[in-house]
């Protein structure tokens, strides 16, 4: 996972028996930089086009759904694909980037980037039902604030309610990140223990399946939505379409690893109701779909030549903060609908506002919360955390026979209270 990228920027140490542990002058890492790189219009365009299509799952069916009182759409999208498709696109970029910097560089980058502006969302989304819905809504307690704080929402739904139905893939994507990073520090992150690692996390759900179908205890439910289980082969694609692209995987192996994915998935869309098992295969083909779009993207040259300048204008901004749109769209575009509803507005007027108010709120947090947060973060990593966690490890692997070694010039000129600085690795 991430070889390519991490070869073009310095590998990370990599130490074995041949070496006593000592790294070669070769593999010690310079401090992380910033390499500016174009951005993709093809990329952009797929995630702007996704969140839309949740915004349109959430305000064309959804709503009206979950608040009857609502007037019924002239339109309805039913089918939940734009998310998924996300979550996708998130587990190739996952693979394309963990290894560009050092493994905690790389976790704590995704968490800044992730968890401040999740936690100024679900603040927003508590006032908001708190304070602004109408009195005949539920209304949220401290309890629900620390539920959601605490992403409880897809252990116990029943006591802990997410604030905003949204906030599912939030701690899929933090244990993805993880799981990503914990495998890149380990030899189960490349090779053929990377392949037989994607397989077994593909199989298992659609071996558990029979359990899931025949109505399984809670203990089961709470384990299986907790860890996503039944979503893994969203994210196995993901990382099965870059290994593809970069020539990691045969076109055969590919095939064949993507064509079980795609099954995961009939598997997951399958409903059991009052009429016995029922397949969504709309949503199932608009995934199927979009997984063939995102293997284009992952492919092919950019398509800049085919999008005009004003619309590429348009998909980056949305797509340069899809993040904070996801966010924020739902639980306050409701309440706004209903609140122009009473005073007088059509369906039509209604799904326009909930677009409109999202894309504002969302770049408000992505401008006000998001960046800043992130850059905050960063900027403490690099001059604080990793500087005490270098000083730690060179300080923990100091040996005087080899105290020369250029490995551990940190030991010399740097946190031992008589340098200024450090040199080694993460």
């Amino acid at each position: 996972m991430g070889q390519t990228c991490c070869h073009a920027s310095g590998s990370p140490l990599v130490i074995d028996g041949s070496s006593a542990g000592l790294p070669e002058r070769s593999e010690l890492p310079a401090r992380p930089r910033h390499i500016p790189a174009r951005r993709q219009i093809s990329w952009d365009l797929l995630r702007s086009g996704f969140v839309l299509l949740v915004i349109t799952y959430h305000a064309t069916h959804v709503a009206p759904v979950i608040h009857p009182e609502l007037a019924p759409r002239p339109f309805s999208f039913s089918h939940q694909v734009g998310a998924s498709l996300l979550l996708v696109v998130s587990a190739y970029f996952a693979s394309a980037t963990v290894g560009r910097h050092p493994t905690g560089r790389y976790w704590w980058g995704r968490v800044a980037r992730l968890v401040p502006a999740f936690l100024a969302a679900v603040v927003l989304a508590w006032a908001t039902m708190r304070y602004v819905a109408p009195t005949e809504w539920y209304t949220p307690g401290k309890r629900d604030l620390v539920g959601n704080f605490l992403l409880l929402g897809n252990w116990r739904p029943q006591e802990f309610p997410f604030l905003d139905g949204s906030y599912w893939t939030l701690p899929l994507q933090l244990m993805a990140f993880t799981v990503a990073a914990l495998l890149w520090r380990s030899r189960w992150g490349r090779g053929r223990a990377l392949r037989v690692v994607l397989w077994l996390a593909v199989l298992l759900p659609l071996a558990l399946w029979p359990v899931r179908a025949a109505g399984p205890s809670e203990a089961y439910r709470m384990v299986a939505d907790g860890f996503g289980i039944h979503r893994v082969h969203l994210f196995i694609t993901g990382v099965a379409i870059w290994m593809w692209s970069n020539g990691r995987l045969t076109r055969t192996h590919f095939l064949a690893l993507i064509t079980t994915c795609l099954l995961g998935q009939v598997v997951h869309t399958l409903a059991l109701g009052p009429d016995g098992w029922s397949e969504d295969w709309t949503a199932t083909i608009g995934v199927f779909g979009g997984i063939a779009v995102i293997c284009l993207a992952a492919h092919a040259p950019d398509w800049d030549r085919w999008i005009p300048g004003p619309l590429r204008t348009a998909v980056q901004w949305v797509a340069g903060i899809s993040y904070g749109l996801y966010l924020i769209h739902q639980t306050i575009g409701y309440v706004l609908m209903r609140r122009l509803q009473d005073l007088g507005a059509g369906p039509l007027e209604q799904t326009a506002a909930m677009f409109a108010a999202g894309l504002l709120l969302g770049w408000l947090l992505t401008r006000v919360v998001e960046r800043p947060a992130h850059r905050a973060l960063m900027s403490f990593y690099d001059h604080r955390i990793r500087p005490r966690w270098v000083s730690y490890r060179c300080r923990l692997s100091y040996r005087p026979d080899v105290a020369d070694h250029p490995a551990f010039e940190c030991r010399r000129s740097g946190k031992d209270g008589k340098g200024s600085g450090a040199t080694a690795v993460e």
